[in-house]
């Protein structure tokens, strides 16, 4: 997923057509390396996927005290895995225009040795702290940061196309620590969401990987797209959207569900069809950044409306 990247600045800087530009805060320098190091917007997509499958598996409001235990312990062990993520990936980073400027490659972090040390403390301690009394969401804490880190960053992401579809699988793990937080991990609505998380990951970062493609090759990661053609790809893209717009059309027969998640639902799902129709059409870096878009804005209101949809039927019942 795409990151804002940023740069330690703390003088002022003239670009060429001499517009003096305001020299940014420490602070404000060190909140950005804060998000960028630890991938605080894919942690906060992975936390409204957990969301989701609390409230499924609640069958609606899940309570203050689980969403906070989730949101806590979820969001401290996904940002740690980020953090391994991006210390282990620091040199093939530096060959990437989208991640040359991340804290670990440009210096901003002068002595980086600290960085693994807080990523595996960050998943550890929450992991830990909720064995005693919720195991089944020690261990998905546990396999989701292991999926990512071991299997996909370590093993798959060098090696193999297939990396980014089994990498899927930490989505699918964030979802199900969600209904696990609520007691009820292996509810049927709650697999079905991890399902379509483990289906939709492969398609949004084809995307992403399409409008980079470049990047990709200079880095020498087996990515899909650098090796076929854009039109092929982009049917790969189709392979993965078409099963999860079905899948997040086919939730409303939950009856935890119904027209409130159905409405807002067919919207997105339209919308994120024709966009990949179109970068099958033509093939180009700006339909596969609207796809990449779309995507994100899919995921966003499919999980918006699984808490709204839930709430409502509770309520209604």
């Amino acid at each position: 997923m795409s990151l804002s990247e940023t740069r330690q600045q703390s003088t002022l800087s003239t670009p060429p057509n001499n517009t003096p530009v305001t020299a940014v805060s420490p602070w404000r320098a060190q909140l950005q390396m804060i998000v960028v190091l630890f991938k605080l917007r894919i942690v906060f997509l992975l936390l409204m996927a957990a969301t989701g499958g609390a409230f499924l598996a609640a069958a609606g409001w899940p309570g203050v005290g689980n969403l906070l235990l989730l949101w806590l312990a979820g969001g401290m062990a996904a940002a740690g895995a980020s953090a391994l993520n991006q210390y282990w990936e620091r040199n093939s980073d530096g060959d990437m225009k989208r991640t040359r400027k991340r804290p670990l490659v440009t210096g901003a972090i002068a002595k980086p040795t600290w960085v693994p040390y807080v990523g595996v403390a960050l998943i550890l301690l929450p992991s830990l702290a909720v064995l005693p009394f919720n195991p089944a969401l020690t261990f998905f804490l546990l396999l989701g940061a292991f999926i990512y880190v071991g299997i996909y960053t370590i093993w798959l992401k060098p090696r193999t196309l297939l990396n980014i579809v089994i990498g899927g699988a930490a989505g699918s793990a964030a979802v199900l620590s969600g209904s696990a937080a609520v007691g009820n991990w292996n509810e049927t609505g709650a697999l079905v969401l991890s399902l379509l998380l483990f289906l939709w990951t492969p398609f949004h970062f084809w995307s992403l990987a399409l409008l980079y493609k470049d990047d990709y090759a200079r880095s020498d990661v087996p990515m899909l797209p650098v090796h076929t053609s854009p039109r092929h790809a982009a049917w790969w893209v189709m392979s993965h959207t078409l099963p999860t717009a079905i899948g997040g059309l086919l939730l409303v027969a939950l009856p935890t569900l119904g027209w409130i998640y159905l409405i807002p639902v067919v919207w997105v799902t339209a919308d994120l069809f024709w966009r990949n129709v179109r970068l099958i059409q033509s093939p180009t870096p700006p339909n596969a950044k609207k796809l990449f878009m779309s995507s994100n804005i899919y995921l966003l209101v499919l999980l918006l409306a699984i808490c709204a949809g839930t709430v409502a039927t509770s309520f209604a019942g």
